[in-house]
């Protein structure tokens, strides 16, 4: 791979800061079998971008609306 190839896979202060939380709440999840899927590599823990994304949008929350009308 070379010096300017991105790898899909983040380590976890990159998977966290992707995620906006800190990598001690990413531990815990993973301690809990909870947050997203993550690889172990060895002795390191990496996650792949693909499951970061989808783990952030399984857990959206908020309720949809519709359009609101301007007809009165």
């Amino acid at each position: 791979m070379g010096k300017n190839d991105k790898s899909p896979y983040l380590n976890e202060v990159e998977a966290a800061k992707f995620l906006r939380i800190t990598p001690k709440t990413l531990r815990n999840m993973r301690w809990r079998d909870q947050g997203p899927t993550y690889r172990k590599h060895g002795s390191r823990v990496l996650y792949h971008i693909r499951d970061l994304r989808n783990w952030s949008s399984a857990n959206a929350l908020g309720c949809e609306r519709s359009p609101v009308s301007t007809n009165v």
